[in-house]
């Protein structure tokens, strides 16, 4: 077994911790995020879910500027992760430049940010589509079959960790659990704001202190977030 697929099986052993009581959803798709940034070989990651409306909201970003393009992409409502939602097919562009026409602001965005090529990928499980999985890149071109393969396997193994986590698959307890999600996401960009500000330093620094800290502490880092927000917790630089 080479090195990448062992790392590959160590992900998706990660990814399985949705089966541990202590689940919390915004540290696992922040998680996602990051291996598939890491395994796929893609410049950023951004993950958008459904709530209980059916409207797609941003959950987790492998960096500042993709969570600035998707947050681009929801307001002008246009876009490669609303295609795939509404379709639940896999949405691939090789260059950005070529799609200005069909989303001219989402393309302006990601072009102006240095993303050049995009693939979506459905969250998806057999009728039921959760949301979906953005993978950008700073070079044009197609993304290989084998790592959409895999990238497709990476949304597909998140979306049944959360579908079933604590074996509860009715859909009411799944929207709810999504909806506390978004809600726990506004309060960790609240968060990472202040560290920010206060720190001046840039969100992605602030962001890597607040989960650095959760994780060295063992706590969930949406509690940890709402400490900072309410000044009961002082972070610094040096509490990475």
């Amino acid at each position: 077994m080479s090195a990448s697929d062992r790392r590959v099986r160590e992900v998706f052993i990660e990814l399985s911790d949705t089966l541990v009581d202590d689940f919390d959803i915004i540290e696992f798709l922040d998680r996602l995020a990051a291996r598939c940034s890491e395994l796929l070989g893609v410049s950023a990651c951004g993950i958008l879910l459904a709530d209980h409306h059916g409207a797609l909201n941003l959950v987790a970003a492998s960096s500042e500027q993709a969570r600035l393009v998707e947050l681009s992409q929801l307001q002008n409502l246009e876009g490669p992760c609303m295609d795939s939602f509404s379709t639940g097919r896999p949405v691939q562009v090789a260059d950005l430049r070529d799609a200005r026409t069909r989303w001219p602001r989402f393309s302006a965005a990601a072009i102006e940010t240095g993303y050049l090529s995009v693939q979506a990928l459905p969250m998806r499980l057999r009728d039921t589509v959760l949301g979906a999985v953005n993978l950008f890149s700073r070079s044009t071109g197609q993304l290989d079959a084998d790592t959409i393969r895999l990238g497709q396997a990476l949304a597909d193994a998140a979306t049944i960790g959360i579908v079933h986590q604590r074996a509860l698959a009715r859909q009411e307890v799944v929207t709810e659990q999504l909806q506390t999600a978004l809600n726990s996401r506004i309060l960790i960009e609240q968060a990472k704001g202040f560290l920010s500000h206060s720190l001046d330093i840039d969100v992605d620094e602030a962001f890597n202190i607040l989960r650095t800290y959760a994780r060295a502490n063992n706590r969930r880092l949406t509690d940890v977030a709402n400490e900072v927000v309410l000044a009961r917790l002082t972070l610094t630089a040096s509490s990475e």
